[in-house]
């Protein structure tokens, strides 16, 4: 049961659309609190708690570099669950419109 547990709590992070576009976002590079401020428009502490959140869960990393923290994916395969996700998304469309 611990490891369904486990499974459980990444989801729990994932379950966000903020911080499913902060990983979409890392999949294609590195960024900052700064640099997802720019692209979201909500507060950077808001920014920061998802950021936490990710990273509390092992799904991303941070480095410092000179004043900036920059984020990125610690576990890149998590994006295999997202396309997953979306293929499931997909087919349900598929069949609701052979319905019309």
């Amino acid at each position: 049961m611990k490891k369904y547990e486990a499974w459980s709590e990444i989801l729990k992070a994932l379950a966000n659309p903020i911080r499913l576009f902060i990983i979409e976002e890392l999949q294609k590079g590195e960024k900052s609190v700064s640099d997802f401020n720019e692209l979201l428009h909500i507060d950077i502490s808001t920014i920061s708690r998802h950021l936490s959140i990710l990273k509390n869960t092992g799904v991303i990393d941070s480095e410092k570099k000179g004043t900036k923290v920059i984020y990125r994916l610690k576990i890149p395969c998590v994006v295999n669950f997202l396309t997953c996700v979306q293929s499931v998304l997909k087919e349900k469309i598929e069949e609701q419109q052979k319905l019309i």
